[in-house]
């Protein structure tokens, strides 16, 4: 899971499109004509595969030009930290690949500029719709989802057992969750009953598990200071201090939750399933779960995707292309064989061997958590949205301010940066 973007790691690149002049961008050059003896060549830019997954998709891609004899593959490997940055230029300069990857959040950028596509006559069969829909707007198919990874529930069986508090089920609630999560709080022995960070990319999941809604349809106002909206607040910074660490005492501070979890002393920890891997030598037993919701479920989710230029002159060879590479049987075993992140395939009998392979049993949460989700509310400024929210709400878990004024104020925020 290494290279999918999570928790706000992604470079937004909005307005970049039309504002920038054009220029080359080394070897990038047009591949528009057909190749000799009538081949289509289809450039793909990616970032995925850097550091570790070239071979992986150098085998889909022999695949797909096996099944596709009339068409060559030129694969542009980047690293993550150079990817956006040099796209944005290759874009803007006209020397970009025929199709690319993009992370969501910018795929909702480069969807706004008009740089992408649309996708037509696209089989919706293979894949998990959640992922599907991630990739539309306005009720068009712009990019297809080539891997996923999301948040669930982690649990230490043997606290629930020592305790004698039944464990997590997928029915769980959030009175359900904090009712345990008090009777597993022991802190003369260390021992908390849970952990979820506080922060913009947990709030913006609890508000959709309240019922709420972060921004307006027309994406111009923030609307989460709302009843949904202090309820979500309220549930995530009531924690602090009752049934989990405050910041004073840590929380917050990088793999200061995961060596809790790993040193026995978290009974639950809201977190991705990209630390399955760094769990699997830990001295007692643990499970996962679709986490709880209050008014309904929403699953936090992260997805990476394949798109078409809207400027490649191979656009049909380029469609053949991403959909053999977001859902072929090729991609699901290379993925799968190496663990380059999750495909997207709605079949779980494709994943069957990443369901049985170990800690944690239940591995189907991970593939359930996609029957209701809830992508990050996406705008220009975005880290300076989150920077904003996560502050208001860390000085409400603090006691600095109340939640009320806390959410206000992160809503005045954000909304000055709409405009």
């Amino acid at each position: 899971m290494r290279s999918l973007v999570r928790r706000g790691a992604a470079p937004l690149v909005a307005g970049i499109v039309l504002a920038l002049a054009a220029c080359s961008q080394g070897s990038a050059t047009r591949t528009d004509e057909p190749a000799a003896g009538g081949k289509s060549t289809v450039r793909y830019m990616n970032f995925s595969a850097n550091d570790g997954h070239e071979k992986d998709l150098d085998a889909i891609k022999a695949a797909f030009e096996k099944a596709n004899p009339d068409i060559t593959v030129q694969i542009e490997t980047l690293p993550y930290a150079d990817y956006f940055t040099k796209l944005q230029t290759a874009v803007a300069g006209g020397t970009a690949g025929d199709a690319f990857e993009l992370n969501y959040e910018n795929f909702v950028t480069y969807t706004a500029n008009g740089s992408l596509a649309e996708l037509t006559g696209v089989d919706a069969a293979p894949y998990k719709p959640s992922l599907l829909d991630a990739f539309k707007a306005d009720g068009k198919q712009y990019g297809l989802p080539a891997s996923f990874s999301n948040v669930v529930l982690f649990y230490n069986k043997d606290l629930f057992e020592a305790a004698g508090v039944a464990p997590p089920t997928a029915s769980w609630t959030w009175a359900d969750e904090q009712a345990a999560a008090a009777k597993l709080t022991d802190k003369a022995k260390g021992v908390w009953g849970d952990y979820q960070p506080i922060s913009f990319f947990e709030f913006y999941k609890t508000l959709a598990q309240s019922g709420g809604q972060f921004l307006a349809p027309d994406k111009k106002s923030a609307t989460f200071n709302s009843d949904a909206g202090r309820k979500a607040a309220q549930f995530l910074v009531s924690k602090a201090g009752k049934t989990m660490p405050t910041e004073a005492q840590g929380a917050g501070t990088p793999d200061f939750d995961s060596k809790l979890f790993k040193d026995g002393k978290l009974a639950m920890w809201h977190s991705g399933i990209w630390m399955f891997a760094s769990l699997a030598d830990v001295k007692f037993d643990w499970d996962v779960v679709v986490e709880p919701g209050d008014t309904t479920k929403a699953s936090a989710m992260f997805t990476n995707g394949a798109v078409v230029s809207a400027a490649s002159k191979n656009k049909d060879a380029a469609q053949k292309w991403v959909t053999f590479l977001t859902s072929s049987d090729d991609m699901v075993q290379a993925r799968l064989k190496t663990s380059w992140e999750l495909p997207p395939v709605a079949d779980t009998g494709k994943v069957s061997s990443y369901l049985t392979a170990g800690k944690p049993a239940n591995r189907q949460a991970v593939f359930d958590s996609l029957d209701a989700t809830v992508l990050p509310p996406v705008i220009e400024r975005q880290q300076e949205m989150q920077d904003a929210v996560t502050k208001e709400l860390s000085a409400a878990a603090a006691g600095r301010k109340d939640v009320p004024t806390a959410l206000a104020d992160a809503q005045k925020a954000v909304d000055a940066l709409l405009k």
